[in-house]
């Protein structure tokens, strides 16, 4: 990506439209703004993720959607609940080919399709469409967790599919970081996660898990991640080489350290602490452990994640 392409936003909003965690008596802070549910309205929570994602530039906003969630009718009903519309995004796009970011995406296409632009960009990475096994804990045999279906999606009409490899801007004042160069010696994508390659199953690489970057005008970088299979820490210095931008104003996604070894959670933590970012949101599959570390050690930048909150990050 040219680092000229943008000069940065004037805002950045970051809406979590849902995550596994939700919680209404959560307080507000300077930049997270909580939903509330009252009777007859609720937030869904699930094992998944969704953002929606809104750029503003000289007075204009700009939309775009990140990952899909597991369960379309929650998701929807979480967008009717926030006065969000998918119709009205630049672009969408997916992190990666897990069943809990991309499971709502054919759905919420076929359910909005009537207001979407013809030909409304789809971003994905590399194998985004290739199907995919896990080992659960405790359990000898591999489990068959799905395949997003490229040609039913190109069926509706809705989408033009663009598979990237190389930082590419996919909105104004947005970008995705293209395949994640992997420098840390610790992290290492889980054995326990594999993708179908001819007839068999192979430990699956990530080579084409997406995360987002965009520059906040006078505070820096903010790096969104769906689940970082391939590290956060990773996805972090990529980030910076890419934008040329060393400041981390925000950190939000999934950190992908659940069930992962406790050296490599406090490395992690470590090596992030010394980033010094000014904000570290946490959310799916991060896990318990990880999080409650983050909680710990970056107890004056942690902000607990709970599904439906808006994050606000203005220039300064």
């Amino acid at each position: 990506m040219d680092k000229g392409a943008y000069e940065g936003v004037d805002a950045l909003m970051v809406t979590v439209i849902t995550d596994n965690y939700y919680d209404t008596l959560r307080p507000d802070t300077a930049v997270a703004q909580r939903a509330r549910v009252a009777p007859g309205l609720s937030i869904h929570a699930e094992h998944g993720l969704a953002f929606f994602i809104e750029t503003v530039i000289d007075g204009k906003s700009h939309s775009f959607m990140f990952d899909y969630g597991l369960d379309f009718q929650g998701i929807r009903g979480n967008l009717e609940f926030l006065g969000l519309d998918p119709a009205t995004v630049t672009a969408f796009g997916l992190s990666h080919g897990h069943f809990d970011h991309w499971g709502g995406l054919t759905d919420l296409l076929k359910y909005f399709r009537p207001g979407i632009r013809r030909g409304t960009p789809l971003y994905v990475g590399g194998e985004a469409f290739a199907r995919r096994f896990v080992m659960y804990p405790q359990d000898p045999e591999p489990h068959d967790i799905g395949q997003l279906s490229r040609e039913e999606i190109e069926a509706l009409d809705a989408v033009r599919v663009i598979e990237i490899r190389e930082p590419a801007r996919v909105m104004e004042g947005l970008a995705m970081t293209g395949n994640i160069e992997r420098v840390t010696e610790y992290e290492k994508c889980a054995a326990s996660l594999l993708i179908e390659r001819g007839h068999g199953l192979e430990a699956d690489p990530f080579t084409g898990e997406q995360a987002l970057v965009c520059i906040v005008k006078g505070k820096g970088l903010v790096v969104i991640s769906g689940c970082a299979h391939a590290g956060i820490m990773n996805t972090v210095t990529h980030a910076r080489k890419i934008t040329g931008v060393e400041k981390v104003h925000a950190l939000i996604g999934g950190f992908h350290l659940v069930n992962a070894d406790s050296r490599v959670i406090e490395r992690t933590v470590r090596d992030m602490a010394e980033m010094n970012p000014d904000y570290v949101i946490p959310t799916h599959c991060t896990g318990f452990e990880a999080t409650a570390l983050i909680a710990r050690e970056m107890k004056d930048r942690f902000i607990l994640s709970t599904a439906g909150t808006k994050y606000t990050f203005p220039s300064g």
